[in-house]
């Protein structure tokens, strides 16, 4: 029995000796502060694989890399030789965002990638906690169709998976029963405790593509942009993408933390893996958004309960210019019950901007045409709807189109299904879009408990808000309470925020419960995911000024707890307004003093929460 034992284990270990040798490590690359590590290498003298470790743990095991194109054999890699270390430490200000200063230090190196045709480039970047890698091919002449991108990812241990396509549902499920499809970025967290994030930056015109289940037990792959039909049917949109001359990838992207909240910390890697434009951000006016009634004396109201709720814009939705969908529809002729440059004088009179909706129907008519149109109009932005933002044709089509509404200077929010990827550093007019199971499709708490974690560390999303007034309890919308309502305008980060989505101006008479709304501002200096669990909880606080705010939410289940105020300025007292929900579905308001020594006591019930606005206190003087 011992003898075969012994055996055994000599077997074991000779197979894991052999598995190891089969990969030729040709380079690796750490993190500015070491806790990251991504070892490239050549398996089996043929395949370019990568691994990554993180804080001295696997964390993801060795995986596949590299393209197959027609005519073009680059999936076979025979050899790699890495080109000098580029250690960048820098920043850059970014006063659209969650925090005005963006630190962006890394460590990057090119690896020059021999195959049995065509040779291509492998750009790595490691962030503290983060890789980014994508592909650069120089084509000999013409044009090739890209048939597949290999890339893989092989995790260390089981995990789960949170699966979503578009604005669907999120689903928990274990990775290794992974069916169907699942949208970028995707979360999962390991056995081991490891959270990560994997997703993608700059992508411009290639394709949106999505995960299925790979080869391995525990694995993801990329596949090309994917739509369901029905339930279960997905459908390839994109089966193949083609490049003339030239192929840049996006960045693929992996996050990794010890906590849920910690995944925050990457929530603007995508805006350090775009290069920047020269436009004056201090031109760019991000804030709250009210949406009117489709008449000029309902815009016109709507610009004066937004000036007095301290909003910035007005937007006119679908229907000013008729019906969206049909092509006789014109969004240089306005129906005869608007009157925009009306509407866009007495705006002005208020320092209220006007954004108008036109569908991708119109855009693609008449773009070129509309924008000198609206400027001479003095309409201040553009909500794109119904725009394609997965297939290759129209994320190009989208890209040209955003440049083109950034020199304009008008904001923009990009509806429907699109998700961003960073592209708002290069156009940094393009403040917003959707890509998210909002207010309109009725999520519930869990759902919004989720978002956090998910949807939201690729970047700004316009959830729209449809907070319940005097004639609507929006109970068809609406599955939390008033108090996360105004929690979440905290929590989730979009610096053009649409808020009472379905109201009218003359709707909300109960100032008390909307005062919130009036101070909270769309962009942040500083922010702290202070604590929080992916479906059930968060808390975060964020700084404008000397001002915090700061939203705590529950989700399905009951919450309590207590967070220490300790972001607070040392040695200084702070009045804290705090909104909350009351006993009669209405919102309390009270004041405590509080220091960076306090602790605020969280008692929130199912489906609840909580608005904090964090004031220096003022001495009286004599």
């Amino acid at each position: 029995m011992k003898n075969r034992f012994l055996l055994l284990a000599g077997l074991l270990l000779f197979i894991c000796f052999t598995a190891q040798a089969q990969v030729r490590k040709v380079s690796s690359l750490r993190s500015p502060n070491g806790t990251t590590l991504i070892e490239l290498g050549i398996r089996n003298q043929q395949d370019l694989v990568y691994r990554i470790s993180f804080n001295h743990k696997p964390a993801v095991l060795w995986s596949l890399l590299g393209l197959r194109l027609h005519n073009y054999k680059t999936d076979k890699v025979v050899n790699a030789q890495p080109g000098k270390t580029t250690s960048v430490r820098s920043s850059f200000r970014w006063p659209l965002g969650e925090t005005s200063d963006i630190d962006n230090s890394y460590n990057a190196l090119t690896l020059q990638c021999k195959t049995t045709g065509t040779p291509y480039q492998l750009l790595v970047r490691v962030y503290n906690g983060s890789i980014a890698i994508r592909y650069r091919l120089d084509l000999k002449s013409g044009s090739t169709r890209l048939e597949e991108e290999l890339t893989e990812y092989n995790l260390a241990s089981a995990s789960t998976v949170y699966q979503y396509h578009e604005e669907s549902l999120f689903r928990p499920l274990k990775l290794d029963s992974l069916t169907g499809i699942c949208d970028q970025p995707a979360t999962l967290v390991q056995k081991s405790g490891l959270y990560l994030s994997i997703g993608e930056a700059d992508n411009r015109n290639y394709t949106k593509c999505v995960f299925v289940h790979g080869k391995d037990k525990n694995s993801l792959k990329l596949q090309f942009y994917t739509d369901t039909v029905g339930r279960d049917k997905q459908v390839t949109i994109d089966t193949a993408v083609t490049f003339d001359k030239s192929l840049l990838s996006p960045w693929r992207t992996i996050s990794m933390s010890t906590n849920a909240v910690g995944l925050h910390n990457f929530s603007q890697l995508n805006l350090k893996l775009v290069e920047p434009s020269n436009t004056n951000l201090e031109n760019i006016r991000p804030g709250k958004v009210f949406r009117v009634p489709i008449s000029t004396e309902g815009a016109l109201e709507g610009v004066d309960f937004a000036a007095k709720m301290n909003f910035q814009y007005i937007m006119l939705d679908a229907g000013w210019y008729g019906a969206e969908f049909r092509t006789t529809s014109d969004p240089t002729q306005p129906i005869p019950a608007v009157n925009i440059p009306k509407i866009t004088s007495y705006a002005r009179s208020k320092d209220i901007g006007v954004i108008l909706y036109v569908n991708y129907v119109g855009l693609k008519a008449k773009l070129d045409t509309i924008l000198p149109l609206f400027k001479k109009w003095g309409v201040s932005g553009m909500k794109f709807g119904f725009i394609d933002g997965g297939t290759q044709q129209g994320l190009a089509w989208l890209d040209q189109a955003v440049k083109k509404v950034n020199d304009y200077g008008f904001v923009l929010n990009v509806h429907d299904h699109y998700k961003p990827t960073g592209t708002s550093r290069r156009y940094p007019y393009h403040l917003s879009q959707e890509g998210i199971r909002g207010d309109e499709n009725s999520p519930d708490a869990f759902h919004n408990m989720v978002l956090p974690f998910t949807r939201f560390l690729a970047g700004p999303a316009d959830f729209t808000f449809c907070f319940p007034n005097a004639k609507s309890d929006f109970a068809k919308n609406l599955k939390v309470s008033k108090g996360q309502q105004l929690a979440l305008t905290v929590v989730y980060f979009d610096p053009l925020q649409a808020i009472f989505w379905y109201g009218k101006a003359g709707d909300y008479q109960d100032e008390k419960e909307i005062e919130f709304f009036k101070y909270v501002p769309t962009v942040w200096d500083d922010s702290k995911y202070l604590d929080g669990k992916i479906g059930e909880y968060i808390s975060v606080a964020r700084r404008k000024g000397e001002t915090w705010y700061m939203g705590n939410a529950a989700g399905l289940t009951a919450w309590r707890s207590s967070i220490p105020l300790s972001f607070l300025t040392p040695h200084k007292e702070y009045i804290a307004t705090i909104y909350e929900d009351d006993e009669r579905k209405g919102i309390l308001k009270r004041e405590v003093t509080v220091t960076s020594q306090s602790q605020l006591n969280i008692n929130l019930k199912a489906k609840g929460g909580q608005a904090l606005i964090i004031r220096p206190k003022i001495r009286e003087t004599r």
